[in-house]
């Protein structure tokens, strides 16, 4: 009775300490919640004051020749920020790294 106590107990360890490993996108999510981010309405002038220059400007979407308005789109390291024209309607943590379970970035 011991032993097969031991074995499951170890048996037990041993699973729990690999789960312990994987990092939950939700879990760095949450813990970017707390990292500043530009918020709604901020000017893209007053998020490059604060945030600095983005690693990369994606192409504009939409605009003039369509019924929707121009989107832009900056990239940070640790988020992405969107905005309409020249103001910021939404900043969100970029997608999970390969070490992460979760979504998986798409392949381009």
């Amino acid at each position: 009775m011991r032993l097969f106590l031991a074995l499951t107990t170890a048996a037990l360890l041993a699973t729990a300490s690999s789960a312990s490993a994987d990092t939950l996108l939700i879990d760095r999510v949450q813990q970017q919640a707390a990292a500043p981010m530009p918020t709604r309405g901020m000017s893209m002038s007053d998020v490059e004051a604060r945030f600095g220059a983005p690693s990369q400007r994606l192409d504009p979407r939409g605009g003039q020749k369509s019924q929707w308005p121009t989107i832009n789109r900056w990239v940070y390291p640790g988020f992405t920020v969107y905005f309409e024209k020249s103001r910021v309607i939404d900043a969100v943590a970029n997608q999970a790294t390969p070490g992460e379970t979760g979504p998986k970035p798409p392949i381009r």
